[in-house]
């Protein structure tokens, strides 16, 4: 069996704007890549509101990606592939003035370089990774304020994720031609 390690936010954890609980099991994106691929692969479920790449939160603490990567690359090893996708929530206020969309992936990239030095694929191999770029950010009401100008950074973020993937060895996904928000 092949296990597929799903690293993210809330987009990943299945956060529902609407009601703010999360999407049932089937109608999360790890949901429906679990019924799409069948029984021979593992989908390990690893998101986190809030979750940021390599930036832990001052004002909510313990979401930095960075942190949590290695623990969890070593509790579900081995692991044939590691998705990516982080960096929506480096777009908050608190962080973007002084993060840009190219920050944000590099940092993204770091994660990258984490997983692929963890030894936690097959054999203790690295394991594959691929980058995904989050959506575009939408007009936002409820998160207006903490978001402010994230939706003009996240345009950018499919050009920068994709150089920093190929530069990283990775393989990479566009969310935004896939996804809206």
């Amino acid at each position: 069996m092949k296990s597929i390690l799903c690293f993210g936010d809330s987009n990943t954890w299945g956060y529902n704007p609407s009601t703010k609980e999360r999407y049932s099991r089937n109608e999360r994106w790890t949901g429906m890549l679990r019924q799409e691929l069948g029984d021979g692969y593992e989908i390990i479920e690893e998101g986190l509101n809030g979750r940021t790449t390599v930036w832990e939160d001052p004002i909510e603490g313990h979401k930095s990606g960075k942190e949590y990567l290695i623990p969890c690359l070593e509790s579900h090893q081995p692991i044939d592939l590691v998705t990516i996708m982080l960096g929506t929530n480096d777009l908050k206020k608190r962080f973007s003035l002084f993060l840009s969309a190219f920050d944000i992936a590099n940092s993204a990239g770091v994660l990258a370089d984490i997983a692929l030095r963890s030894g936690s694929g097959p054999g203790g191999g690295a394991p594959k990774v691929l980058l995904m770029a989050p959506p575009r950010v939408g007009k936002m009401t409820e998160f207006a304020e903490m978001f402010e100008d994230a939706e003009v950074k996240s345009r950018k973020f499919s050009q920068h994720y994709r150089q920093i993937a190929n530069d990283h060895g990775c393989e990479f996904l566009d969310t935004s031609q896939i996804v809206t928000s």
